[in-house]
């Protein structure tokens, strides 16, 4: 459990502005109107709680209005250990994100694997990394040259695919929220893909399953003198699934609001690029 633990270890964060195309570039699957000053706020609450409540190091990249969803980082780069690979996005709008992220990551002194196959596509919100393995979705922004990728830049763990026939990304409706323990919508499509994912592990998870599949999206950190810290969906969006997480003992809940960046289908896990930098990285 030690080893699965450290998976979990963060020391730093990547954010992003809020770029005020936002409001109207971003790319969305509804059509509501997103309230820019509202996303600007809860961004910054987000972010609030990274640096004072988490305690992480917090690195911000500004805002590109040329890039309308650059908020949402964790499709451009997938992080694990000293290794970052640099994706190539689903959504050929999004790719000039990298460029500052790479950069980022560099001076972080993270090992650099960048995804150059045109045939590739690959978002880090269908990216779910277990402690133990990678599950990585195929949906309409990732496809299965993006995982083998995926798979080559991180040997050392087994990469399954599963499919995401409803939503956006695999997190969109599911995330971790502990060593071991998946955060699972209730809806068809989110049942079906974790029934997949349990047959394709050799590992088994528990689940905590919550009535919207959108507050199955959590932020889970295993952090050095806090314990469990998971950030998750406020009463206010989702009151029924709120509920579901107080059954955590001895976690530190902090409930983060989301509601203006829900509407361009960002999430808590979005919004962030999470790195566990050792002292001599």
């Amino acid at each position: 459990m030690a080893g699965l633990m450290a998976g979990f270890h963060y020391t730093h964060a990547i954010v992003r502005g809020v770029p005020a195309s936002l409001a109207k570039g971003a790319l969305r699957m509804s059509q509501a109107e997103v309230d820019l000053a509202g996303a600007r706020r809860e961004h910054e609450a987000y972010v609030e709680v990274l640096k004072t409540k988490v305690g992480l190091e917090v690195v911000e990249l500004p805002a590109d209005e040329s890039f309308p969803d650059c908020v949402f980082v964790e499709d451009a780069a997938v992080v694990c250990g000293d290794t970052a690979l640099i994706t190539r996005q689903g959504a050929e709008s999004r790719r000039g994100e990298k460029e500052t992220m790479t950069r980022a990551l560099k001076e972080l002194n993270m090992k650099i694997v960048e995804m150059t196959d045109e045939t590739a596509t690959l978002d880090g919100g269908d990216v779910l990394f277990t402690g133990r393995e990678f599950f990585v979705g195929l949906s309409k922004r990732t496809n299965q040259r993006g995982a083998e990728i995926l798979a080559d830049a991180f040997k050392d763990y087994a990469v399954s695919t599963v499919p995401v026939l409803e939503g956006l990304h695999l997190k969109s409706f599911c995330s971790m929220g502990g060593p071991g323990l998946i955060v699972i919508g209730s809806s068809e499509p989110a049942q079906k893909a974790l029934k997949i994912m349990q047959q394709m592990s050799d590992h088994r998870y528990d689940k905590l399953t919550v009535p919207d599949d959108l507050a199955a999206n959590t932020v889970y950190m295993n952090l050095p003198n806090k314990g469990h810290v998971l950030l998750h969906c406020t009463s206010e969006e989702y009151p029924e699934s709120a509920k579901m997480f107080d059954k955590l003992k001895d976690y530190m809940l902090i409930p983060v609001s989301n509601m203006e960046k829900c509407k361009v289908d960002g999430a808590l896990t979005c919004c962030s690029v999470l790195i566990n930098k050792k002292a001599n990285n």
